[in-house]
């Protein structure tokens, strides 16, 4: 959600991506997703290895906070949000054409969290998911360390579409053309063969990936690459 140039004629640049705002979501990214794979990095390997990566994870947890803090603070101040401006239809026909929107509302990316006083409960986790794992990372609790840095990632994740929410893609060019939830959700029929496939394919995905954890449990020491049958 960076600084977005209304205007007829404006359709942007690949330069124009890089604005401040959106260098800092890019931070707030890499610095989380730094978090999370060093605490479970910690949770699979020792030694060297694992004390490096909480050391570099808890600076992340850090930086994540901070980062994350100013990017709210700055969508606060600086930044004006999308505003659906008509009825909607959730059972109309999908047309993005068919409503009103208006650009440039002060605190418009924050109006949910007013509304809906519980979609704060994003944000909030995003901040207290880093500082405990901060604090596994430091006592090297291993498990619950990832889990915390989970929900810290689920929090940040989810607070981006708390506050977009109905809107998925906001157009800068025509704001009538901005897609919400409602103009982009697919046939009943589509919908239906969608849940047919998730009710035969959901269950094999879910039992592949217990047994690749099964497979993959433990941590990986440093005789098992330099010893054994699979070692380097």
């Amino acid at each position: 959600m960076g600084q977005i140039s209304v205007g007829a004629n404006n359709q942007g640049s690949f330069f124009g991506l890089l604005n401040p705002f959106a260098l800092l979501a890019g931070l707030v990214s890499v610095t989380m997703l730094v978090m999370h794979g060093g605490a479970w990095l910690a949770l699979k390997t020792e030694g060297t290895v694992a004390d490096r990566s909480r050391r570099y994870a808890s600076i992340a947890c850090m930086a994540t906070v901070v980062l994350y803090a100013l990017a709210g603070v700055w969508l606060w101040l600086s930044i004006g949000g999308y505003q659906l401006s008509s009825a909607h239809m959730p059972n109309g026909p999908s047309n993005p054409l068919l409503k009103t929107v208006t650009s440039g509302v002060a605190g418009g990316w924050f109006a949910n969290y007013q509304d809906h006083p519980w979609t704060m409960l994003a944000p909030a986790l995003g901040f207290v998911g880093a500082l405990l794992a901060f604090v596994g990372l430091r006592a090297r609790w291993e498990g619950i360390t990832v889990v915390f840095s989970g929900l810290s990632v689920a929090g940040i994740v989810l607070s981006v579409g708390a506050s977009m929410f109905p809107f998925i893609v906001p157009s800068s060019i025509d704001l009538r053309s901005s897609l919400l939830v409602w103009d982009a959700s697919s046939s009943h029929l589509t919908l239906f063969i969608m849940l047919v496939c998730s009710v035969v394919f959901v269950p094999l995905i879910l039992a592949y990936t217990a047994w690749v954890y099964r497979v993959m449990w433990g941590k990986v020491r440093p005789r098992d690459i330099t010893h054994g049958d699979h070692a380097y």
